[in-house]
């Protein structure tokens, strides 16, 4: 059975708290996992979220600032310590080109997995999974940073009563999905139209395009909101958003899951974000992520 769902392992804008870890997240989508950000303590997040270097199968960095990349070097090590049994590819700025790789190389360690360096330099497509194309905008912040977007193709769902309107039953259905056709039976006759899902990971930026693109037409948004709305200017100037922002964002997007994170250590109540980006009017469904949360992707429209 496939899963889709995201897994929180940190929720710590720049430094850590008593209750929230540097940031981290893992994604996971059918049979992969893709983790993103990973700060400081990503690994032991890790073991207490129950996800294991086997389940990595790409790590995308949004930018090279400490606390979304600084876990990257002990990730890497557990990923060959634990001889993962296949190739994990690496995503990050280009001109981050040698933080990646003192990252990668920060101490000796036996090298046993290959991973493969894939920088970004620009907008557009930069992978393709089994089941997802993997696209990347940049963002608005002091440093080069980009995000990340998934989205798997459109396909059809079968009608079960458009089925038996036309005798379609038993291994006759598996034939009109593969063949497009059966004896005269157009596959459109007997299904609709699925969506294909679509996530994206916008983490520190300012109001952009990039920020609009990656948001568009989201199942899920998992998005910075460092301050809250009477800090806007604040936000501004250091490159981030508000929880007000965000949220406008993800409702002209048509968001159906937003999920806020990234949250200052100046704030000590969660539930403020929740009810400012209620009040900038988003009214799908929104969670404030907390350490060690797992949230499963909304059902396909």
């Amino acid at each position: 059975m496939s899963v889709r769902e995201f897994v929180v392992l940190g929720t710590a804008s720049q430094v850590p708290t008593r209750h929230r870890n540097h940031n981290g997240y893992l994604l996971r989508w059918d049979g992969e996992g893709i983790l993103f950000d990973p700060g400081e303590g990503t690994q032991r997040q890790m073991l207490r979220a129950g996800v294991a270097a086997h389940d990595i199968n790409r790590i995308c960095i949004t930018h090279f600032h400490g606390d979304h990349s600084l876990g990257l070097a002990g990730v890497i090590q557990r990923i060959n310590l634990d001889q993962v049994p296949h190739p994990v590819a690496a995503h990050y700025p280009a001109s981050g080109q040698k933080f990646f790789e003192r990252l990668r190389y920060a101490t000796a360690y036996r090298e046993t997995v290959p991973i493969t360096e894939e920088p970004v330099c620009e907008d557009g497509p930069v992978a393709q999974g089994a089941s997802y194309l993997l696209e990347t905008r940049r963002l608005s912040h002091p440093v080069e940073s980009f995000g990340y977007r998934i989205t798997e193709p459109d396909g059809r769902r079968m009608v079960p009563e458009l089925l038996a309107r036309h005798g379609i039953k038993g291994p006759d259905v598996g034939r009109i999905q593969r063949e497009g056709k059966l004896d005269g039976v157009p596959l459109d006759a007997v299904s609709e139209p699925r969506p294909g899902q679509r996530f994206a990971f916008v983490m520190d930026t300012r109001l952009c395009t990039g920020v609009e693109e990656l948001a568009e037409g989201c199942d899920m948004l998992v998005i910075e909101s460092t301050f809250l709305d009477e800090d806007e200017r604040l936000a501004t100037d250091h490159g981030h958003l508000t929880a007000g922002q965000a949220a406008r964002v993800a409702q002209e997007a048509g968001v159906r899951h937003l999920v806020l994170t990234h949250f200052s250590q100046r704030y000590t109540d969660p539930a403020e974000f929740e009810r400012q980006a209620r009040a900038a009017g988003f009214e799908g469904e929104l969670t404030v992520a907390a350490d060690l949360m797992r949230v499963p992707l909304p059902k396909r429209g």
